[in-house]
């Protein structure tokens, strides 16, 4: 019996990077030769690494003038001879032992854990301005646990089995999608760009690739990982360049099967309208699994903790800039304990350090890129021009060097101010003070000012009143926190994923997801079938 039957996934260890540690040391000489150095990416098609002419260049949100390397830009040709590469080497892969595809994604997140480790941590610190800290939980930790966890999820899956009934042998066989995936991964998150592929992959599909152009730094690296894991050519093929040619080149195909997709609600929804457009053209009714956009909260009860309060709202709201799906941004705090505890977040606010993330007293580096930076920006000025708030600190911001917001908060006396509504995807939080007594009626208001359900965290220490406020919100959030912070899921323990315009809730880290890329087929042997028609009922 195989070995893995038995598999049994753990977490990757978060290692500390402390003063004078042998990580830290190696992950500052591994950051610097990599932003000295000049990266350049080809795309992925089978056994060819393809460098194109037409290039685009990779420059660091928190020093936007340094050239770190370029990425190749697509064609047409080169979308198509994509898809037609996959499929060439389709059969190979899905005929390939189960044993042997869990093997390789094993070995890929060994290779994470340990030798690739400095070097995704750079590419992702460099490419996506994480400090060393966000960039250990993504893009070694998270990246490994899912490349672990899917493959104890798989055996799971496949050891879900029917019942034999009398004189009949039942086994369900869990066949890959009958054409390709296509997987399109936001900035944000290395690990997420990784999953989308390699789960898909993992359960014997091939899968398109086309990763943000703010991540394609981490993902050449995460390419080097899966080739050296052993991944065979062609069953994840990488391509980078005009977004809506690949997608409309993919979407098109007759061979189409699926869409894992992270990133905004509004591209989702067009992606699903042009799906929904070709459905006449493909061979099955493609399987849609999205994970988009938030407007997530904290709700602080009149028993909440004032420092839990206060360090959920800091880590929550401007842990990696506020760039997270999850990351708080509105917060509804009592009356009784708001006045103390605003001024507990502001005082702590101000002490935050920001700058580039390999000075590791850094808490916040850039966003991402001037139309992030522009966009965010603008929410802070309307509301410095708005009577309906005011802004408690920060609303500074400044791109000569880099793409740098100030932590921004923001106490409103509208409910339904566009701040509280919108999702602005940036490090900007909030405030909405109620009344003691109307708490109850003001998860009414939570629940209805978003069209969002991502997260969201409720902070009490009243027993009735969590388990009121869970039935009350129960659609609100797909990730529901108590006492903490609406950030964080680790793989294992939190799967992730929500609903409403938050996407397709089909749960990233858990058998859930990986049951979206398979296509059961029932297979029944009888042992001693029927030689003629009649039932014994009849005379």
């Amino acid at each position: 019996m195989s070995k893995l039957k038995d598999y049994k996934a753990v977490n990757e260890p978060v290692l500390s990077y402390f003063k004078n540690s042998v990580e830290r040391k190696n992950i500052e000489k591994e950051y610097e030769n990599m932003f000295n150095s000049k990266t350049e990416i080809p795309l992925y098609i089978g056994s060819e690494k393809i460098f194109t002419e037409k290039r685009k260049d990779i420059l660091p949100p928190h020093d936007h003038k340094n050239v770190v390397g370029t990425y190749s830009l697509a064609d047409e040709g080169h979308v198509k001879s994509a898809i037609d590469n996959l499929l060439k080497n389709k059969t190979t892969w899905s005929e390939t032992s189960w044993e042997e595809r869990c093997n390789i994604f094993l070995k890929a997140a060994d290779l994470i854990s340990k030798k690739y480790r400095t070097k995704i941590l750079a590419s992702t610190m460099i490419g996506q301005s994480k400090n060393i800290f966000q960039a250990e939980i993504d893009a070694a930790c998270e990246l490994a646990d899912f490349l672990r966890f899917n493959v104890e999820y798989l055996v799971e899956i496949y050891n879900e089995q029917p019942i034999d009934g009398p004189g009949k042998k039942n086994n369900l066989e869990y066949r890959p999608l009958e054409g390709f995936v296509y997987s399109v991964t936001p900035f944000n998150f290395t690990a997420i760009g990784a999953n989308l592929c390699a789960s898909a992959a993992l359960m014997g599909n091939v899968v398109l690739w086309k990763p943000s152009d703010n991540q394609v730094l981490s993902a050449k690296i995460t390419m080097d990982v899966f080739e050296e894991a052993g991944l065979p050519k062609g069953v994840i093929n990488l391509v980078t360049g005009d977004p809506e040619m690949i997608t409309n080149i993919a979407l098109s195909h007759k061979e189409f099967s699926g869409l894992h997709f992270t990133g905004s609600t509004t591209i989702f929804r067009h992606l699903w309208k042009k799906i929904g457009e070709n459905i006449n053209t493909y061979r099955d009714y493609p399987r849609i699994v999205g994970e988009t956009g938030g407007k997530d909260f904290i709700f602080c009860h009149p028993t909440a903790d004032l420092e839990v309060s206060a360090t959920a709202i800091i880590r929550g709201g401007f842990e990696y800039q506020g760039q997270k799906c999850s990351a708080a941004s509105r917060i509804y705090l009592p009356r009784s304990i708001s006045k103390e505890l605003i001024s507990n977040v502001v005082d702590q606010v101000k002490t935050i350090k920001m700058g580039s993330p390999i000075d590791f007293n850094n808490f916040m580096t850039a966003v991402i890129h001037e139309k992030a930076f522009e966009r965010i920006s603008n929410y802070i000025e309307y509301a410095k021009s708005s009577n309906d708030c005011e802004v408690l600190c920060g609303g500074g911001y400044n791109d000569s060097v880099g793409y740098f917001v100030e932590p921004t908060i923001i106490l409103t006396s509208d409910h339904q101010f566009k701040t509280m509504r919108e999702e602005i995807f940036g490090p900007v939080v909030t405030i909405f003070e109620y009344d003691d007594k109307d708490w109850k009626s003001m998860l009414d208001v939570l629940d209805s000012t978003s069209e969002y359900a991502l997260t969201g965290a409720f902070i009490s220490n009243d027993e009735n009143s969590i388990n009121y406020a869970l039935n009350k919100l129960k659609y609100s959030a797909g990730n529901f926190y108590i006492n903490d912070k609406p950030s964080g899921a680790v793989v294992g323990q939190q799967p992730f994923g929500g609903c409403r315009a938050s996407g397709t809730d089909d749960k990233a880290g858990s058998k859930l997801n990986l049951l979206r890329w398979v296509s059961p087929r029932l297979v029944s042997r009888t042992e001693n079938p029927p030689t003629s028609y009649p039932y014994e009922y009849m005379d």
